[in-house]
């Protein structure tokens, strides 16, 4: 008990934890660990606003070679249900983020062996050139590492060419679990967690910022999850280049894990929670209200969370899998930031306060 107590107070102190506290934390009810990240999230944000972006999702492609077990929006090459977006498709999706306050835009797609870095490079060019005031947030690790191999560049070079055409900074996806054991069953045709890891580095030694995810509740064990916890933040002890930490959960329909049981609401909570209070170098972190519904995501507001994501204009991977993605209008996110308690804000990708919203 003694023991229990001090390791409570080590962590409202703000002291670093273990590894092994990590775990034993996991072990602690819910409600305990709730109390305890709400407490280092008032510390870290003691002005009560709760953030969100208005951003859009384009996946310009759904072509890929990966063959992820949990991926539910990946067409093999040859599918009648491939595509790929081409400028004027893309630059028209911008044009209407733009139309609807948007700031950032998020662009992620499958690992296409048809498409060169030229097809990234330009699309970059042409949307900086129409739309200079658009933070380009695009194209995650497993992008990059495969652009680097069937261009038989390297990641650096890769990063230093996207960055010429405009990339602002890079999405986390990609990560899941950033454990090799869990990473070679769930995804053995991505990059690899040490590739995962370079990509971010080197970005972040480029002077572009990105953000780190977590996906999480299909095979993983909680080791695992400290596992990827203590990387990331043993990366951003190093380069101080993440924006913010994105953990969500698997949703398992149409996908190869469908005799996965799902994790419930209170796991992800507690995940959230754990997130907070391991993470001591991270200043945001987001509660995912697009696979945990709004009310469950902002109650990861008093579970540590400080950020809400998006108000998305799109969404297509999730609602791949069946689950019913709800996206709310800019209103919908004030007034459920505002009846959780918290003042809430627009942001911008590097969560630069856009506009406050009066309670």
């Amino acid at each position: 008990m003694k023991a229990q107590t001090e390791l409570y107070e080590k962590v409202l102190h703000g002291e670093r934890i273990s590894p092994e506290e990590a775990l034993t934390l996991f072990e602690e009810d819910l409600l305990t660990l709730g109390y305890l990240a709400n407490e280092v999230r008032k510390s870290l944000h003691p002005e009560n606003i709760a953030t969100f972006v208005v951003d859009r999702n384009v996946n310009y492609t759904n072509v890929c070679v990966a063959g992820c077990k949990f991926c539910a929006f990946q067409r093999k090459v040859g599918s009648p249900e491939g595509y790929v977006l081409d400028k004027e498709q893309v630059l028209q999706k911008v044009q209407e983020l733009v139309d609807w306050g948007g700031t950032t835009l998020l662009m992620q797609g499958g690992l296409n062996p048809d498409l060169p870095l030229s097809y990234y490079t330009d699309l970059i060019s042409s949307i900086k050139e129409r739309f200079p005031q658009v933070q380009v947030h695009s194209f995650s690790a497993p992008e990059v590492v495969y652009l680097a191999r069937i261009e038989k560049l390297s990641i650096r070079e890769v990063l230093k060419r996207l960055k010429e055409a405009g990339l602002d900074s890079l999405p986390g996806g990609g990560a899941e679990i950033l454990s090799q054991e869990v990473r070679s069953f769930l995804s053995p045709g991505k990059c690899t967690v040490e590739e995962w890891e370079q990509v971010h580095r080197t970005a972040h030694e480029l002077g572009m910022t990105s953000t780190a995810t977590m996906m999480f509740g299909h095979v993983e064990k909680p080791r695992h999850i400290v596992e990827h916890l203590e990387r990331v933040r043993s990366i951003q002890d190093q380069t101080g280049g993440f924006t913010a930490f994105i953990p969500w959960t698997f949703k398992k329909g149409n996908t190869q894990l469908e005799s996965v049981e799902e994790a419930p609401s209170t796991y992800y909570l507690k995940v959230l929670a754990l997130c907070r209070l391991y993470l001591d170098n991270f200043k945001n972190l987001q509660s995912s209200h697009v696979t945990q519904t709004m009310s469950v995501g902002v109650l990861g507001l008093h579970f540590g969370a400080n950020d809400l994501g998006s108000v998305m204009m799109e969404e297509n991977v999730i609602s791949s899998t069946s689950y019913r993605v709800s996206i709310p209008k800019v209103e919908n996110m004030v007034e459920a930031i505002k009846s959780a308690g918290f003042v809430p804000a627009q942001r911008d990708t590097y969560y630069r306060i856009v506009r406050v919203f009066k309670p």
